[in-house]
């Protein structure tokens, strides 16, 4: 049962990726079935753990004419994703696919998407670089701005700074997830900000500050940088506070802060409300509402999380899908951990 459940949401999740490539086939081909349709069917055999299924099904369409370019990158995303699956073996295969879409265009559609592994991201990233594109005008209209989340600092002091550690990745994600959610919005991948501290030697050598957050702001071209800090002082009490920096003038544009019990879910999205006020970002009933869903009450579903994103960077999947499968077994509410078991289940076969 839980395998056909797999199968269900990465088949649906699938539509939705080709439907943001606009891959439903070609005019002069009405018989065959759409594109969207055979990546949904090949990204089902991934789920099922049947890669060289998949993989066929995808080859097959690469023979087909008048692809779109959209199309093309599509199917050798496919690609890349499930040859990676088969393990190291295969690596160089999966990297020389997304090679080939970076030769299509690097910004033809945005990339990479959630499903992607965490190597593949990073390989990704890197390619940009090379091409000097780690940023692509997406157009749309003027008044969506791009917006990034930086890791939190923790200044807990005694036990909470180790017990807390990862903590931060889980807070910059979770911002990410809901800043996501507003329609006037484009927000920056955590895992892209994480590359490029890595690669200007700025990774977390010290608390993150506004012209760090500056620096980077504007290599991934992003408007509003967002970073923050969280102070716990024992079992009952914390403190978080988050900043706003514009990234064309250095000037912090808000600053809010919360303090109470531990329950950092809360906490993040009643931050996330009020400085999207402060921002002048305005809120319809309906995201805020959107807002309020997803997230955990359970700290130690939260710590779970936090350390299965500590895992997923480091390229172990296993542990991560475990980290993660323990959060959604302590909260079955929490959608953003039983997301991210999906993804990462394929990867422990």
């Amino acid at each position: 049962m839980y395998h056909r459940t797999i199968s269900k949401i990465f088949l649906l999740a699938s539509f939705a990726v080709a439907t943001v490539f606009g891959s439903f086939g070609t005019v002069a081909g009405q018989q065959e079935v759409a594109v969207a349709d055979k990546l949904a069917e090949a990204l089902n055999y991934y789920a099922e753990i049947e890669f060289d299924k998949g993989l066929e099904i995808a080859q097959q369409l690469l023979t087909r004419d008048n692809l779109t370019k959209k199309d093309s990158v599509a199917i050798f995303e496919t690609m890349s994703i499930i040859t990676y699956a088969k393990g190291e073996d295969y690596l160089k295969q999966s990297l020389a696919y997304l090679e080939q879409i970076s030769k299509i265009g690097p910004c033809v559609t945005h990339l990479p998407q959630e499903i992607w592994p965490r190597e593949l991201r990073d390989s990704w990233y890197k390619l940009l670089k090379e091409m000097n594109r780690l940023s692509c005008d997406q157009g749309g209209p003027k008044e969506i701005q791009t917006i990034a989340i930086m890791e939190f600092d923790n200044h807990s002091i005694g036990e909470y700074q180790e017990k807390l550690g990862s903590l931060a990745k889980g807070l910059a994600d979770f911002f990410e997830h809901d800043f996501a959610k507003i329609s006037t919005l484009r927000v920056v991948e955590r895992d892209k900000i994480d590359f490029i501290l890595k690669e200007i030697e700025l990774q977390q050598s010290g608390s993150v500050d506004a012209a760090t957050a500056v620096r980077v702001g504007k290599i991934v071209g992003a408007q509003v940088m967002v970073f923050g800090s969280i102070t716990q002082l024992d079992d009952d009490n914390t403190r978080m506070v988050v900043r706003a920096v514009n990234v064309e003038t250095s000037e912090i544009m808000a600053s809010v802060d919360k303090e109470g019990k531990p329950e950092y879910s809360k906490l993040e999205k009643e931050l996330v409300k009020e400085l999207a006020a402060m921002l002048d970002i305005q809120l319809s009933d309906e995201i805020s509402m959107l807002i309020e869903q997803g997230g955990t009450s359970s700290l130690d579903a939260t710590t779970f999380y936090s350390m299965g994103l500590e895992y997923m960077d480091r390229y172990d999947y296993k542990n991560a899908y475990e980290h993660f499968k323990k959060a959604y077994e302590l909260d079955n509410e929490f959608t953003e951990a039983k997301r991210k078991m999906e993804i990462y289940r394929p990867l422990v076969g």
